[in-house]
């Protein structure tokens, strides 16, 4: 009964090997081929407001109110915030009258200088009287140009407690409130991050930065989708108009910056998103179906067959995905014949049957 299930057990396992070296992948085959495509390279991105305003205090004194709502949207030239004003105003009125008493002690040398220039015809003044008119006359002059100078220092300083929006933008929280002293060193009170444009900074790694520029001259300004967080695409597309002078050496990237439209405000500083930038000129490169495409330790490869019909691993450099198609950057070439199906069961060297065969026409 034993030798009988031993029997059995042996004739089962070479029936089995048997059968497995009869059992060959079904595949199938597909030629690489080119297509002129413009690329496009995909980057992780931060909205930077054009503007960013610090809002400081030009003159000193205690805050008395504030016009904005925290967070709100302001115009340039709205006003913000109110410094005590009163000292700043006598002193613009004392400035104010000074002139007005130089004025009228210049208005009364000019008519002494006037009879002056007719007496000393006459030579019934001396030379000297006339010399020390005019000098008179012409000091008034000169104490008029600087009390003038001076009424214009006061006004301005009056005119910096009205402290207003330098920019149009979005204003943040108030660092410091009403009732407080505050002075040029006080620091910021409030900051207003311009939005309408606004950039969208991006770093670029040296394999694509070299790729675009091998498509584009490195000064072209190129196309820029936008997509946020939730995969939505922005309604306007950017253009890229800087690019950086340098590779960063600790990330080996280089930083692109791009301008959008935001009439809505729906971009916000500092907000981080996904950008797609365009090639501007198409190019002929190699695409094969994303499902050919495996994956190792060593990296992303490909199933190719050599004269045999035989499957070699080909390790290959992809780009960017269209569709179900990517780009292949190195590592194939037009005419090569990849599976694209069936490759999980496929063993490097070991024989396949090809699909179709004659509709593939290999």
């Amino acid at each position: 009964m034993l030798c009988r299930f031993a029997y059995s057990l042996f004739t089962g396992y070479l029936t089995g090997k048997k059968m497995s070296r009869k059992v060959v992948p079904v595949v199938k085959v597909q030629e690489v081929k080119n297509q002129n495509i413009l690329r496009h390279f995909e980057a992780s991105g931060r909205i930077v407001s054009k503007y960013q305003v610090g809002i400081i205090a030009r003159v000193s004194g205690y805050l008395q109110k504030s016009y904005f709502k925290e967070g709100s949207y302001v115009k340039a030239g709205d006003t913000l915030f109110l410094i005590e004003p009163a000292e700043y105003k006598n002193a613009a009125n004392v400035s104010s009258a000074d002139i007005k008493d130089i004025k009228a002690k210049l208005n009364y040398a000019n008519k002494q200088l006037e009879r002056a220039k007719e007496l000393v015809k006459e030579d019934y003044i001396a030379k000297s009287k006339y010399d020390e008119i005019l000098s008179e006359r012409d000091s008034l002059v000169a104490q008029l140009s600087a009390a003038k100078s001076e009424h214009s220092d006061k006004e301005r300083n009056l005119s910096y407690t009205k402290i207003k929006a330098p920019v149009d933008g979005r204003i943040g929280t108030i660092d410091v409130t009403v009732g407080n002293y505050v002075n040029a060193s006080t620091g910021s009170l409030t900051t207003i991050n311009s939005t309408n444009p606004i950039y969208v900074t991006f770093p670029l790694s040296t394999d694509d930065y070299n790729a675009m520029t091998s498509i584009d001259k490195p000064n072209e300004k190129h196309r820029v989708e936008l997509y946020f967080s939730n995969g939505k695409k922005y309604k306007f597309d950017g253009i890229q108009d800087f690019l950086d002078n340098k590779i960063d050496e600790t990330t080996g990237t280089v930083m692109y910056r791009a301008t959008f439209q935001n009439p809505d405000n729906e971009l916000l500083h500092g907000e981080f998103v996904k950008v797609k930038i365009f090639s501007n000129h198409s190019v002929n490169i190699p695409m094969i179906p994303v499902k050919a495409i495996m994956s190792n330790q060593e990296g992303k490869y490909v199933y190719v067959l050599n004269k045999n019909n035989l499957p070699k691993i080909r390790y290959i450099k992809t780009g960017e995905q269209y569709g179900n198609n990517q780009v292949v950057q190195s590592g194939l070439k037009q005419g090569d014949k990849i599976i694209t199906d069936g490759v999980i069961k496929v063993t490097p060297n070991k024989p396949v049957k090809i699909k179709d065969i004659k509709a593939q026409g290999l």
